[in-house]
């Protein structure tokens, strides 16, 4: 698996996030986003590939097992809402698809099992659009 890529912006903003987490006593839902952070390549705004999928991002997935396809934005918790398709970075895929590139499959827990997903499109990026400040 490649390293994972993350913006400058992405990661001070992730690690705040941690932070604020842990101190409100919800260490559980963070450790898979730790360790996304602790192994990431962070690289500037500007540079990133538009094919990396980065916070605020509109992304198409499709799940191995069922052929399921579907569309959803990576969003902050406070921006996360299912109805409008916006999946928090906390949830087990938005962790898991954060900072991976088109073509890359993701597993993600899940009640029944592990799900795989394949990221098939990275349909909108911020830093692509040129919208660095998202």
């Amino acid at each position: 698996m490649d390293n994972i890529l993350l913006t400058e912006k992405d990661y001070e903003r992730l690690h705040l996030l941690v932070q604020a987490q842990r101190t409100s006593g919800a260490p559980a839902t963070i450790e898979s986003l730790c360790k996304e952070l602790r192994e990431a390549k962070i690289i500037p705004s500007e540079e990133v590939p538009v094919d990396i999928v980065t916070m605020n991002s509109l992304v198409r997935l499709r799940e191995k097992k069922s052929n399921t396809v579907m569309e959803l934005t990576l969003s902050y918790p406070k921006n996360a809402d299912v109805s409008t398709r916006k999946i928090s970075v906390l949830s087990p895929v938005g962790t898991a698809i954060l900072g991976r590139k088109v073509g890359e499959e993701v597993e993600c827990p899940a009640p029944r099992g592990l799900l795989t997903y394949q990221i098939e499109e990275v349909i909108y990026q911020p830093e692509a659009a040129g919208d660095l400040f998202l």
